[in-house]
């Protein structure tokens, strides 16, 4: 089970990701996570400088499709000014809407990469699906009820996986 929590590519922030490296795999495709992810959870709009890293994935070629267990208003209020495509309510880890943004974009498992903030939504339901899944340090220090209960059972798991050398970066 550790394994199937464990990502590809752990970073600091979706500014770390490299583009070319992506590229080079052969990814054409990103399904990211919205609150926490790419924005704090409790703020409704995108940042110029969020703004400007979306712009810039896009004019590299990629598609992007978020998808986020948020309710559809949360994110259609951040996703619609932006002209980015959605899936809200998707119920990760469940693949139902990973694979439905798959689909949309007409993309191959081996051309998708999954970016969020928690192993058992992002991580766990990216891996599911043999998808190359990308772990970032979450944005924001707080979160909503339920998502601070993942963090206590994402604490326990890392500690394990930790244990057995299976990571080596610090929480």
């Amino acid at each position: 089970m550790l394994k199937k929590l464990l990502p590809d590519l752990h970073v600091d922030s979706i500014y770390d990701i490299d583009l070319e490296a992506l590229k080079k795999r052969g990814v054409k495709g990103i399904i990211t996570d919205l609150d926490n992810t790419l924005i704090e959870w409790d703020r409704p709009l995108a940042t110029p400088k969020l703004a400007e890293w979306l712009k810039k994935v896009q004019e590299e070629g990629f598609k992007l499709m978020i998808v986020s267990n948020n309710n559809s208003a949360r994110v259609a209020a951040f996703s619609e000014p932006l002209g980015l495509p959605f899936i809200p309510g998707a119920r990760k880890p469940f693949h139902k809407a990973f694979k439905e943004a798959q689909k949309r974009m007409n993309l191959q498992p081996h051309e998708v990469v999954v970016i969020g903030d928690q192993l058992f939504t992002d991580v766990l339901g990216g891996n599911r699906l043999d998808l190359y899944t990308i772990l970032v340090v979450p944005v924001a220090q707080s979160d909503g009820f339920l998502t601070r209960f993942n963090r206590r059972l994402e604490r326990i798991a890392l500690h394990f996986m930790r244990k057995r050398g299976m990571i080596t970066w610090e929480d």
